[in-house]
């Protein structure tokens, strides 16, 4: 009978009733939403749900996927990660963490941590491996033609990081951020996952769940949110400008491309580096046609592998500990205004240079400045041809999307800088 109740004891369905526990179903009704949102919805599903099933796993009480004490603080434990006992002076000269996970730890003091699968999945997340590689099959998979065909594209994308800035400021106006969680928040506004988990696994690891999550949503929601926006900045006149056609790219200036960039964004801004060099260099691979055999395979069996990984990994660190928290609503919150902010400031420098300019720019293309590639200027082009059939935005579209991924490694490599 004692064996019976031990066993009973040791299921998850016996510690649901344990303190704190309850905020377990919370999680696992929020990991559903994104499920539903996933699967039915079709919001992003490549890495919404891989997310989602890891937010499931993590929160399954004694499954114990995932060990924060691990990464607690910030930083890799490795000597935990090979059979230390955790101690009360590791404990206690844990920083940047909350009472809760604190209260949580001391519980561990005398015993040591077996690693798990994801634990060490994570640490593709922690080292700043697997934004990388994506990166990698990312530029393998986008044609930067029309941002070398049309420079002033360039400022648009730059513009639309404007988002980033103003979201960094908001936050922390309100007192609830530091300079380096605020920072980690405002990349949500560049519409790049990658570069937004890039970013807070260095600067603010403890928000990496509600950020990872705030960011892919976002950029799920870019054809509802960004729509509003752009008819509001926009009359119907503008956005019926028609746009002359592209020049055609030499295949010298596609390979000398990657090559430039990666050299001047380097030296610009060195913390960038990593993600600016691998996405030039999927971008070399696939623009010089003599190694088509990388290119197919960045941009599909590697490109896919690390989606899994880096899904999986990045929902097992939205606990319940960590997630369910005031500031979890803020983050949330702040996306949106990263969003609208990024929208307008790309909408609002085409006006502007519409001024200057005898060849107008359709002001549409300016939304497309954020790095939601290709949805960004995918919407673009639907707005467009609902006000005029006959336009065909796409191609112009592009040239501010593609710059758009470069301005928002660059911001994030500038607030590493800052405040990394």
């Amino acid at each position: 009978m004692t064996a019976i109740l031990n066993f009973l004891e040791q299921t998850g369905f016996y510690q649901f009733a344990q303190d704190g526990n309850w905020k377990c179903l919370i999680m696992m009704g929020i990991s559903f939403v994104l499920m539903y949102l996933a699967i039915v919805k079709k919001f992003e599903p490549l890495l919404l749900l891989p997310i989602a099933f890891g937010m499931l796993m993590t929160n399954l009480p004694g499954a114990e996927m995932f060990h924060e004490i691990l990464f607690a603080g910030g930083h890799v434990h490795w000597d935990l990660f090979g059979g230390a006992p955790i101690t009360a002076e590791f404990v206690n000269g844990l920083e940047g963490i909350t009472d809760t996970l604190r209260a949580s730890f001391t519980s561990l003091i005398g015993t040591s941590v077996t690693p798990g699968l994801v634990d060490y999945l994570y640490l593709g997340v922690k080292l700043g491996i697997y934004p990388c590689l994506i990166f990698l099959g990312v530029g393998c998979m986008t044609d930067f033609g029309p941002l070398i065909a049309n420079p002033k594209s360039l400022l648009l994308g730059a513009a639309a990081q404007l988002g980033i800035f103003m979201t960094y400021a908001g936050c922390r106006l309100s007192g609830m951020f530091t300079a380096a969680q605020a920072s980690s928040i405002g990349i949500i506004g560049g519409a790049d996952g990658p570069t937004a988990i890039f970013v807070t696994t260095r600067l603010a690891p403890e928000l990496l769940g509600p950020i990872a999550v705030a960011a892919y949503s976002y950029m799920a929601l870019v054809p509802v949110i960004q729509p509003p926006i752009m008819k509001l900045l926009t009359t119907k006149a503008e956005r019926q400008i028609i746009m002359k056609p592209l020049r055609q790219v030499s295949r010298k200036e596609k390979i000398l491309f990657p090559i430039v960039i990666t050299v001047f964004v380097s030296l610009l801004v060195p913390s960038a580096a990593p993600l600016v060099a691998c996405l030039m260099l999927g971008v070399l691979f696939k623009e010089t046609g003599v190694v088509d055999r990388l290119s197919k395979t960045a941009q599909n069996e590697l490109m896919n592998i690390v989606t899994i990984f880096l899904g999986i990994s990045v929902g097992c660190t939205a606990t319940a500990n960590t997630f369910l928290s005031p500031k979890t609503l803020v983050i949330l919150a702040m996306g949106i205004v990263a969003f609208a902010f990024g929208t307008a400031g790309g909408v609002l420098l085409a006006k502007v240079m519409n001024l200057f300019l005898k060849d107008k720019i359709n002001p549409l293309i300016g939304s497309a400045g954020v790095s939601a590639v290709p949805m960004a200027a995918r919407v673009s082009q639907t707005v467009g041809q609902k006000e005029n059939p006959g336009n065909f935005l796409l191609m112009h579209a592009m040239g501010p999307n593609v710059a758009g991924v470069i301005g928002s490694a660059i911001a994030a490599g500038v607030l590493m800088a800052l405040f990394g």
